[in-house]
């Protein structure tokens, strides 16, 4: 068994993919751990007027998950308020980003899995 807390893990401060501010991350999982496609898991903090930048993956999948807060996420140009409970998928190829409006902390899980070898 394998088990790793986010409340109580060392984390990393920095700028994410160009975004405004500094977002909170810890990498829960990174490729290494996985005996599948999976490439990462991380838990990251949005704080207020904070951002992950706009952004496009190449050939992997990346799912995002509202834990708590809200934000405007952008997909591809289309802007749509989330929240609690929203899951997020970005395709291959799609381009991305999520912005903290609000004046609490957007917190989000994110994973990232590798499209297979020929695809």
């Amino acid at each position: 068994m394998i088990v790793r807390n986010y409340l109580n893990a060392e984390y990393t401060y920095g700028s994410s993919h160009k975004g405004n501010g500094q977002v909170k991350n810890v990498k829960l999982f990174e490729n290494a751990d996985f005996d599948s496609a999976l490439r990462f898991f991380y838990y990251t903090e949005i704080p207020p007027q904070a951002s992950i930048g706009y952004h496009r993956h190449g050939q992997d999948e990346e799912i995002y998950v509202i834990m708590e807060g809200r934000g405007r996420m952008t997909v591809n140009g289309e802007v749509r308020e989330v929240g609690p409970g929203d899951v997020l998928l970005n395709k291959p190829g799609w381009s991305h980003g999520l912005e903290n409006h609000t004046d609490a902390p957007l917190r989000i899980l994110v994973f990232e899995a590798a499209l297979p070898e020929g695809d």
